[in-house]
């Protein structure tokens, strides 16, 4: 008699091109299909790597939308979406309140996300299905985690944090005890862990740590196909992978451009991705005559050609929970620059396999100019980051012990549990 699987559903926000959908490819890819059943459910039901999800994963959405959420398009997209939310499943005084409570509390801290304005709302306004599932997994903060708490029917529930949620805009009266719901949170560093438990520390006995899943031979191999820079230039390329978004600090990063032009050093910095942002940094590039110095190419289906072309690769954000991006650098043999904050210092060791330096203009510029004069250190930081291997089954072994009931809060994991892995 056939075993009958296990239905593990999976919850995210979008499916754009970012860390935590990377990282969410390559758990579903190996997860054993003879042993579950994988649902996905996408809130917004849009992103550009509904390609890359797996054959051997159902996607729940009806409809979707391929176009990146940081296009023109996708964002009108993503309006038709917000507004077919409201009206959906109905309370729409509920859903009003928490827009304006939201709003309220925000503004009171002195930040507005707009983002995280409509993730309850989206959650409320989600299709829902009766499927009862084995496992239901909110792969992100926000929406997916608020839709898995309320409105999903599991027989267990666990979450996944990817940033630093001090940082980050969510607030507990945001969440409205959500995190309750979860049997088990996983975060994807210690720091993550860290600054979660600053904000719930109830909730320390089920908070455990899983590191992002990557394929470093598919990095590798990738990393020898056709691509990567397209120009002619021959000075000393610097290159950043990430969203245009305030988190990443790209302000600060034109800055410490400028200071390097101004001190006659022969760099062009090119950054790969697509965002809200783009539009003010066009201008301060602009302002700055930075035109030939300071691009953005856009998004990169492919950047891993990139990263093996790339003389520095530099990562100098406001806040990171894992950076996916300082990963796959590292996997590559580049010599990292990143700043000191949270989430990067947890994967870099000073002076060893990558460079900690301030989030200012003039530590950044002058951690890449150390870099660029010191040829043997350049080299010894390649060499150690390129040699550094990451995690992979003993990471899958939480989830799955977890799923099948071999490990209690708060127990030590059973060592000689077998695990599905393909």
């Amino acid at each position: 008699m056939k075993k009958k699987r296990k239905k593990i559903l999976f919850v995210v926000n979008t499916l754009g091109r970012a860390g935590a959908e990377t990282a969410l490819m390559e758990l579903l890819r190996r997860l054993d299909s003879q042993e579950y059943e994988l649902f996905l459910y996408v809130i917004m039901g849009q992103g550009e790597m509904k390609g890359e999800i797996p054959s051997h994963v159902k996607l729940l959405n009806t409809r979707f939308n391929s176009q990146s959420v940081m296009t023109g398009k996708g964002k009108r997209a993503m309006t038709g979406t917000i507004a077919v939310a409201f009206i959906r499943n109905g309370r729409y005084l509920r859903k009003i309140c928490c827009i304006a409570r939201n709003f309220v509390s925000m503004k009171r801290k002195g930040k507005v996300w707009p983002e995280k304005l409509f993730w309850r709302m989206l959650s409320d306004g989600a299709v829902r299905f009766p499927v009862v599932f084995d496992l239901a997994v909110a792969y992100l903060e926000g929406a997916s985690a608020y839709y898995v708490a309320d409105h999903v029917k599991a027989k267990k529930k666990c979450a996944f944090i990817h940033i630093d949620y001090e940082s980050a805009g969510y607030t507990r009266e945001m969440d409205e005890g959500c995190w309750d719901s979860f049997e088990k949170i996983f975060t994807v560093s210690d720091e993550v862990k860290e600054h979660f438990l600053a904000v719930y520390p109830e909730h320390a006995r089920k908070t455990d740590v899983f590191h992002n899943l990557i394929d470093q031979e598919m990095i590798k191999r990738r990393a020898q196909e056709k691509g990567g820079f397209e120009d002619s230039y021959s000075g000393i390329r610097l290159l950043t992978v990430g969203r245009l978004t305030w988190q990443k600090a790209y302000d600060i990063a034109i800055d410490a451009m400028k200071l390097l032009k101004d001190e006659g050093v022969k760099a062009r910095w090119y950054v790969l991705g697509e965002g809200d942002k783009r539009r003010m940094l066009e201008k301060k590039i602009e302002a700055e005559g930075l035109e030939e110095d300071f691009l953005l190419p856009g998004a990169a289906k492919n950047p891993f050609p990139y990263y093996a072309q790339t003389d520095l690769y530099i990562h100098a954000t406001r806040f990171e929970g894992k950076s996916i991006a300082i990963q796959e650098a590292q996997t590559l043999g580049c010599a990292v620059i990143a700043s000191d904050q949270s989430g990067n210092r947890e994967q870099i060791e000073n002076g060893k396999d990558g460079i900690l330096c301030p989030l200012t203009a003039r530590g950044i510029a002058d951690s890449i100019k150390e870099l660029i004069g010191d040829e043997e250190k350049r080299k010894r930081i390649k060499n150690a980051a390129s040699a550094k291997v990451t995690a992979q089954e003993e990471e899958l072994k939480k989830l799955l012990e977890f799923l099948d009931g071999r490990q209690d809060d708060g127990e030590k994991r059973s060592t000689d549990y077998h695990t599905s892995i393909q």
